[in-house]
């Protein structure tokens, strides 16, 4: 009897600290699949490397080189994140049957892959891992990334509340996502979009095993600001929604000032007028912001400039063959 071969695709960014203690359980964890007969002995561990600057590469390559089931891809530079993850599913799509994206850094439950393959033998084309419980965030953390969700809800974007990068997707999901071509991608707002029957997986997050965080403050403040702009354009309706209220507020002060300047029982002053000026003044730099970052977007897309380069693949050497 056939059975489906697996792809576990993990981007790796400067993580030669955790790499060695990860890979190890990621390599148990396959073959005890393969044990239990659930998939095939020909699935594979690729691991992206998205440019790094320390030894993770010649790490990958030596895990290849002890064992097969290891395999690497290298991107020419450092991309993010997101499009390391999408390096990896479009290099798995035509050589297996399901791919499993996860972090290296050993916070998503390992052990959790058994359940998304269950969830995919059982029909499912897509299975969400979802965070169970966030007690290993602070508070802040777990507030803003609990508002994110729901913002990205209201704002009309199909997200999987509490889920980030952790899910199998198949093959034939793949084939129908290698179609979406934008240059700002989101996954975890995208893939929900192709559809299909899916399924969602509960686990705990656990700390970081090895090795500092790669999404700071600021990262995920920016990366969240471009899934609300890479997925809906509520921003620009909820602009256009203020600048009628702001408008017709002035227009109640205009003629509250025309009835004043009447009636003789207006006060020379310059305070009420510089907080009108600076009110109008912010509101109408916050809206050219946020439609100028929108119209980047577009930019960025008319260029057609690939979201990916792959420079290195361990199982294919890269010789050069000189023209003379």
């Amino acid at each position: 009897m056939s059975k489906p071969i697996l792809w576990i695709v993990i981007p790796c960014y400067n993580e030669e600290n955790v790499l060695p203690i990860t890979s190890p359980l990621f390599l148990q964890q396959l073959k005890k699949m393969i044990g239990e007969e659930k998939i095939s002995d020909k699935s594979r561990i690729l691991f992206v490397n998205d440019g790094s600057k320390d030894r993770t590469w010649d790490i990958i390559e030596e895990l290849a080189a002890k064992d097969e089931h290891f395999i690497g891809i290298s991107q020419s530079r450092n991309r993010g994140h997101q499009n390391a993850v999408l390096a990896g599913l479009m290099e798995a799509r035509d050589v297996c049957d399901i791919t499993i994206s996860i972090d290296c850094d050993g916070q998503d439950d390992i052990s959790a892959m058994d359940k998304m393959v269950d969830a995919y033998l059982n029909g499912a084309e897509v299975v969400y891992g979802v965070r169970s419980k966030r007690d290993t965030d602070t508070f802040f953390k777990k507030f803003t990334a609990e508002s994110f969700y729901k913002l990205l809800n209201w704002m009309g974007a199909e997200v999987v509340y509490n889920h980030s990068d952790y899910r199998l997707i198949s093959s034939r999901v793949l084939e129908e996502f290698a179609d979406f071509h934008e240059v700002n991608i989101y996954l975890r707002g995208m893939v929900p979009l192709v559809g299909f029957k899916s399924a969602i997986v509960y686990y705990e997050r656990h700390e970081r095993m090895a090795g500092e965080s790669h999404y700071p403050l600021s990262k995920m403040l920016h990366l969240a600001f471009d899934g609300i702009t890479s997925l809906s354009v509520k921003p620009i309706s909820i602009i256009t929604g203020i600048g009628t209220i702001v408008s017709l507020v002035g227009i109640i002060g205009i003629i509250w000032a025309f009835i004043v300047a009447i009636t003789g029982q207006g006060q020379p002053g310059w305070a009420s007028t510089i907080c009108i000026v600076c009110f109008l003044g912010g509101i109408q730099l916050i809206s050219i912001g946020v439609i100028g970052t929108y119209i980047g977007k577009i930019y960025m897309e008319s260029k057609h400039r690939p979201r990916y380069i792959i420079s290195e693949k361990t199982w294919e050497p890269y010789e050069r063959h000189y023209k003379g």
